[in-house]
């Protein structure tokens, strides 16, 4: 089939991996100029790292391995150590922790000829046909389709297309995130500790990997009503949260200040009813973004993607049956993954000093465990 896929993310390019491999006509369209490499390390675990194994990728994955997490220190406003994360906070040793550009590379290298990948282009309407999709592009172009998969992450252009309004699905659990490129802290000369510093409502810290280093901001809020494509209101929000904070958050500020592509996004998940309609399917954080809290997004997404292609195999040009067993196949994933969260903004971003003085009890002394 001639199958076009929205999003070039982990979902999209597993797809386009998946699916060309299998002989399907895919076009992946991404709105952004190049693939995506800002925002924090991800992990693959469970059943995504045996699908990792399928695609014949599991090896690089692992050689890219990076261990950020096992880092983590939360200090205090003088720097000093206070705790860090217990040590079973993973699914177990064989969790692979990789950088998002990482994998992104990994997959985009393993694309076969049948799979072409357009950046700078996203999708603007959709027309269902009996037998096609008719596509309609920002870049003033249209073309027909046998099948529309939304690959495009929690703001999924083709969900709203396809299923209404993000309000109708999106589920807030009362945290906004915002991840800054810090490239003079990449390479003090210091340890290999990722501290994190907390007051009330906030969390901030700043975090090296590979040679690189980002800072991260995190508040508690109620829904913010923002634009998620204005950058400068995004700045402005995080001025407003964390203006005369102490620690390193004026040096993180500056860096926020600096970053044209800054990350800044609400912690929340999509929960929907269905994943496809007619011609059309979701996939990844599209159909069912758990948040950052579960740590499961980008396997969620390996999953989703080699079930939906072995399902489109079996079921031949009955895509509606295969819409229908790969989401059966999925669903237990995800809503595993979505029950995962509760307690962990809680635990990240402490609303209180008496809160925040009760969490570090629960933290594992420095220095100890393996």
């Amino acid at each position: 089939m001639n199958i076009l896929v929205s999003g070039a993310g982990v979902a999209g390019l597993s797809l386009g991996r998946d699916l060309g491999m299998r002989g399907h006509s895919v076009t992946i369209v991404e709105r952004a100029d190049q693939l995506r490499g800002n925002g924090s390390p991800i992990d693959v675990r469970g059943d995504a790292i045996d699908v990792a194994q399928k695609m014949g990728l599991l090896s690089a994955i692992r050689d890219a391995r990076i261990r950020m997490t096992e880092q983590v220190h939360f200090v205090d406003e003088n720097g000093t150590a206070v705790g860090r994360l217990p040590d079973d906070i993973g699914d177990s040793p064989d969790d692979i922790e990789i950088a998002r550009e990482d994998l992104a590379r990994i997959l985009a290298d393993a694309l076969p000829v049948t799979v072409a990948l357009r950046l700078g282009e996203s999708i603007e309407s959709v027309a269902e046909r009996d037998d096609r999709v008719d596509v309609g592009f920002a870049s003033g172009g249209s073309e027909g389709f046998d099948l529309v998969l939304g690959a495009d992450g929690m703001h999924s252009a083709v969900r709203r297309l396809v299923f209404g309004p993000e309000q109708n699905w999106i589920r807030h659990l009362g945290l906004y995130v915002a991840i800054a490129d810090m490239p003079g802290e990449a390479d003090a000369e210091a340890e290999r500790i990722n501290p994190m510093y907390n007051s009330p409502g906030l969390l901030a810290g700043i975090a090296r990997f590979k040679d690189r280093a980002i800072g991260l901001l995190m508040f508690l809020s109620d829904p913010v009503d923002y634009d998620y494509r204005d950058v400068e209101a995004q700045k402005n929000l995080l001025f407003d949260h964390f203006e005369g904070c102490g620690w390193k958050i004026p040096a993180i500020l500056d860096a926020v200040r600096a970053d044209p592509h800054l990350y800044f996004d609400s912690v929340s998940q999509i929960h929907l009813p269905t994943w496809h309609r007619g011609r059309f399917a979701l996939v990844g954080d599209a159909a069912h973004c758990a948040s950052p809290l579960a740590g499961r997004g980008t396997s969620l997404a390996l999953t989703g993607a080699q079930f939906l292609a072995e399902e489109l195999e079996r079921s031949g040009d009955d895509y509606a049956t295969a819409f229908a067993r790969y989401e059966a196949r999925q669903r237990p994933y995800v809503e595993f993954a979505q029950g995962t969260v509760a307690g962990g903004g809680a635990l990240l971003v402490p609303p209180t000093r008496e809160a925040i003085a009760s969490r570090n009890q629960l933290l594992q002394p420095v220095g100890a465990g393996g």
